[in-house]
């Protein structure tokens, strides 16, 4: 779930930071609010990338794991006896 949420922090910044450089055209003395959206979408972007990797490294891939059957088996003589296998 770590991966999800690291996910989700970064595509907020990352489209706040798109609104900044996209949207805002106002321009302060010494503060570039363009600069700070391009910061967040860069931050945003490694975010997303990096929450990936963790995400696909913490989950298992279906069907991994041990499997279990149970079964019954007859011989010749018409005995029966069940079976319980595992299979890695």
């Amino acid at each position: 779930m770590r991966g999800l949420t690291g996910m989700g922090f970064s595509a907020v910044a990352l489209i706040a930071g798109a609104i900044m450089y996209f949207a805002v055209t106002t321009h302060g003395t010494g503060f570039s609010v363009s600069k700070v959206g391009e910061i967040l979408m860069i931050a945003g972007a490694i975010g997303v990338v990096i929450s990936g990797i963790i995400f696909a490294s913490t989950r298992r891939p279906a069907g991994s794991g041990h499997q279990t059957y149970d079964r019954e088996a007859t011989d010749s003589d018409g005995r029966s006896t069940a079976v319980h296998e595992e299979v890695s």
